[in-house]
């Protein structure tokens, strides 16, 4: 494991040090690589996706490059996750390469030899959070072009290498991420600015599909959807906390961890001009253990939930369903729970604003629709959900000031 010390010295050593015959663990050899996408937050007692992060790096021994590009503070965050990435077997090291790394050169380190050799010959790469702008900044040269690390990253995941991150390190994954947007209502409300609060990822899940984090703590399901209209993304993956969406070479994803992740299907989906206005959005929530194939668009759920499959005629809830608060936290993913279980065809939840924040009368209807095509499982052992095939659509809605009076 490469030192961490201060960082002028910490850059030095690892530019210099770096083992002229690394040992490189034994991996069977694949076109590609893996991704895990990690929706922040992670816990350091999160095993399954640590140990998910090693064994795709080939296993105990695995050279991973910790890159804490992202960080406020880069030499903190970069060793705690070399040690956290050791503890679970890994030889990791950490990359000096990030803006906020005083004392170094971090356009010089990015096309620096000795550490393109090293990230191309690890097994796997680890991004940690922050804010991912610094990430690309860091990466990339003023003009655009990749650096000579970001080519060997490249390289090492075309190998059949894993590149894992979390939070902003999860953002970089698309070719399009969120750049600095604003809250998600205001987004609702008034849009994205291409440029600044969309920005170029990295783009290593593909061109076709797009990347968020934080999903369902924060509510950013809803973001996510002017965002993909404008960049014309028909599939969205949104991952939560604590949880992981580990992307096979076949383009398999398998959802591991503590909640879960949707997937945002505009593929039938109509937009309207003026405030924002969609329907026939195809909403699926992926519970740990379940499955989801980007190329076939089919879904497997996890083995705990094979038997579970849940029957129309015998629905759980027989009332109506509702939420003033659509976006709050894992709120839709409680909702939809609901529906795909109950004698109701439809659930309403909502979304409003402070009286004294910007448009206050604006504010957007969220409704589910259980289709023909909508289908559900249950765990026996955990009672959790998996929901497929959602209907959503989303109205803009006059909000009356003021909103209620005092009895």
């Amino acid at each position: 494991m490469w030192p961490i010390a201060g960082s002028v010295a910490l850059a030095a050593s690892l530019l210099t040090a770096i083992p002229a015959e690394a040992e490189v663990p034994v991996r069977l050899p694949a076109t590609k690589g893996s991704l895990v996408i990690i929706g922040g937050a992670l816990r350091t007692d999160n095993a399954a996706v640590w140990e998910r992060v090693v064994a795709l790096a080939g296993g105990r021994g695995a050279r991973i490059a910790v890159f804490a590009s992202a960080s406020a503070n880069p030499e903190k965050s970069g060793a705690a996750l070399v040690e956290r990435l050791s503890k679970y077997g890994a030889k990791a090291f950490f990359v000096p390469i990030a803006v906020r790394l005083t004392g170094t050169d971090y356009q010089a380190a990015a096309d620096n030899p000795e550490l393109v050799e090293a990230i191309r010959s690890a097994g796997g790469a680890y991004f940690a959070g922050g804010d991912q702008s610094r990430i690309t900044r860091a990466l990339r040269r003023p003009d655009g072009s990749n650096t000579r690390v970001l080519d060997a990253l490249w390289d090492m995941y075309r190998r059949g290498g894993v590149i894992a991150g979390s939070s902003a390190g999860a953002a970089i994954m698309s070719s399009s991420m969120f750049g600095n947007p604003k809250p998600v209502l205001a987004t609702l409300k008034l849009g994205l600015e291409d440029g600044q609060e969309i920005t170029p990822g990295l783009g290593f899940i593909g061109d076709d599909v797009f990347v968020d984090q934080h999903l369902l703590v924060r509510g950013r399901f809803a973001r996510m959807l002017p965002a993909m209209l404008q960049k014309g993304y028909k599939l969205g993956l949104g991952i939560d906390e604590n949880t992981a969406m580990i992307i096979k070479p076949d383009r398999e994803v398998e959802v591991v961890g503590y909640r879960g992740a949707l997937v945002v299907d505009l593929s039938r989906a109509h937009a309207q001009q003026g405030a924002f206005n969609i329907s026939n959005v195809r909403l699926s929530y992926l519970d740990n253990g379940d499955r989801f194939n980007i190329a076939s668009r089919s879904f497997t759920p996890a083995p705990d939930k094979a038997e579970g499959r849940l029957d129309p005629a015998r629905p759980y809830y027989r009332e109506p369903l509702f939420s003033a608060d659509i976006l709050g936290n894992s709120t839709v993913v409680d909702l939809m729970g609901k529906l795909i279980d109950s004698d109701q065809v439809e659930a309403i939840g909502l979304t409003l604003d402070s009286p004294h924040n910007v448009q206050p009368d604006l504010g957007f209807e969220f409704k589910f629709t259980r289709t023909g095509e909508s289908v559900g499982y249950m765990s026996a052992a955990t009672e959790a959900y998996s929901v497929y095939n959602v209907r959503l659509d989303i109205r803009p809605i006059v909000v009356k000031m003021p909103l209620y009076h005092y009895k």
